[in-house]
């Protein structure tokens, strides 16, 4: 009996998720020039509108720029910290650790608040920069998650005996560690892409008047000219971020696949 419940109560929750995927996704062919559910006709139209657009094309090309630049700098940062964490003092390390992840937990809204007033007095509300710090403040917890998943299976004693022969602690993670967490590190890189790609919120706070992202242009859109190009926006962006998400997988999953070695 219990079994059957969780198989209803996971149906109820894919559902539940799946729905306004499946609602979206057939607007987007719509013919009409309004939303309408169910659609009528079929037509590509409205994608064809989307890449013809040069606001839209600008607001894509900024928000790609912003993404890459975030999980570059969160999957340096984060790598960095979740290394230092786990191989530092034990209680320290896990209380920093702990403190790297909070802003999964703290709600974006008050984010965005306490880094859009942070960032007026410092003079990077609106700018690149500050996207991309508030960007990585958000993204950088599910690097450090990642890598630290990876790194908790490595031994320690593998870099002690690089060092042992002569190399720099810096030589011994490049040239033994980082090989082995590789996966795990790129991993955290796409997922902190796909969550800036994805960030509305923080964007809706720091938008500057020229540059802004897909999600911010996309509420804009909704509130002066709501047509089926926003449906077909977020097929695009559904897309993308299954794409990096399965990627993601998989290279965990090779890295499952081929564990790095322990201690005893």
């Amino acid at each position: 009996m219990r079994p059957r419940l969780l198989d209803v109560a996971v149906a109820a929750i894919l559902a539940f998720v799946l729905l306004p995927i499946l609602i979206v996704l057939p607007m987007a062919f719509s013919e009409t020039t309004y939303l309408a559910f169910p659609p009528k006709g079929f037509t590509t139209q409205w994608f064809h509108e989307f890449f013809d657009d040069r606001r839209w094309m600008e607001a894509l090309r900024f928000s790609l720029e912003i993404a890459a630049a975030t999980a570059l700098l969160a999957t340096l940062i984060g790598t960095m910290a979740a290394y230092a964490t786990l191989r530092g003092a034990g209680a320290i390390g896990t209380a920093f650790r702990a403190l790297l992840v909070g802003p999964i937990v703290v709600p974006h809204i008050a984010l965005a608040v306490a880094l859009y007033l942070f960032f007026q007095q410092t003079g990077l509300g609106g700018t690149r920069l500050g996207y991309v710090l508030a960007h990585a403040v958000i993204a950088m917890p599910f690097v450090v998650l990642t890598v630290t998943a990876a790194l908790a299976s490595v031994d320690p004693g593998l870099e002690d005996a690089a060092m042992i022969c002569g190399a720099s602690r810096f030589t011994a993670f490049r040239s033994v560690t980082l090989p082995l967490i590789l996966p795990n590190v790129v991993s955290g890189g796409l997922f902190a892409f796909i969550i800036s790609f994805d960030e509305p919120v923080v964007a809706f706070f720091l938008a500057g008047i020229r540059d802004k992202t897909l999600p911010r242009m996309m509420f804009d859109d909704i509130e002066q000219n709501l047509t089926p190009v926003i449906p077909a926006i977020a097929v695009l962006l559904t897309g993308l971020s299954v794409t990096v998400l399965v990627s993601a997988a998989l290279l965990r999953r090779l890295s499952r696949a081929n564990p790095a070695p322990a201690g005893d």
